[in-house]
């Protein structure tokens, strides 16, 4: 199964640092939020990733291209120009960078990867700025199971972040209407780490759609998008002080998005 994830976003309230290179770049212990992501998802066998780029999308192809000359021991024989892997301990990742272009939208970015997609088998979607604790492999079983279109893993957010409106259903909870959420109503958000059939392409129209407004909203509106709730661990990286809540966590050795 293939891993999309966002990545092309300015990231403008997290200014200090990406001003100088992509949201997903930024470093949480020494590593960026995307290898963290990326991580997560590996550790539930899921190692074929689809990163849309965007902002500054060249930084993104390079430090992956950079990335297993760095952490592999090598031999170079400087006269033939012959290069020989001697131990290569990293991820087992096929990684695609498609530039899906510096002004378009998120749904815009999801449609312009459409082809490297299967037809035939669901996809998971995530944003390039958010960690969980949340069972990879569980959630694409729920998925399975009931049958609709889209899951949205549905997390607790205090603060500016609008809230899911769920119901009960014979299939799992519908998702019925999207709302802004009061800090104290304890409601759920879209948390990302979507599972998706490959026909919600077709609820696309451009590069101008925004992936969580008309899709989202249509899905909800034909009862083809399942919240899977999640009240373990969850956090985005929005602002620098997100980036240091993160880095604190990280540094102090419990961080719960870590179970590789």
């Amino acid at each position: 199964m293939k891993v999309v994830i966002l990545a092309g976003g300015y990231g403008t309230r997290i200014s200090e640092e990406s001003a100088i290179r992509p949201k997903p770049l930024v470093e949480i212990g020494g590593k960026p939020i995307l290898w963290h992501i990326m991580k997560i998802y590996s550790r539930y066998g899921l190692n074929d990733f689809i990163i849309c780029c965007g902002y500054k999308g060249n930084l993104i192809k390079q430090y992956f291209k950079n990335y297993a000359f760095d952490l592999c021991d090598i031999s170079l024989d400087l006269y033939s120009g012959r290069t020989e892997i001697l131990r290569n301990g990293i991820e087992p990742w096929k990684i695609t960078m498609i530039d899906t272009g510096q002004e378009t939208m998120t749904g815009g970015r999801i449609k312009r990867i459409a082809r490297y997609l299967d037809p035939d088998e669901p996809f998971c979607l995530t944003y390039g700025d958010g960690v969980t604790d949340v069972n990879i492999a569980d959630v694409i079983d729920f998925h399975k199971s009931h049958g609709k279109l889209a899951t949205v893993t549905a997390v607790h957010q205090p603060g500016r972040f609008g809230a899911l409106g769920i119901a009960p259903s014979d299939t799992g909870p519908l998702v019925q209407a999207f709302r802004e959420k009061r800090n104290e109503d304890g409601s759920y958000i879209n948390g990302g780490y979507f599972v998706l059939q490959p026909e919600v392409i077709d609820y696309i129209d451009g590069d101008d759609t925004v992936w969580e407004q008309e899709p989202l909203k249509r899905l909800a509106a034909e009862n083809q998008l399942i919240a899977y709730r999640h009240d373990g661990f969850w956090q985005n990286m929005d602002t620098l002080r997100d980036r240091n809540l993160l880095e604190a966590m990280w540094n102090s050795k419990e961080a719960p998005w870590k179970a590789w």
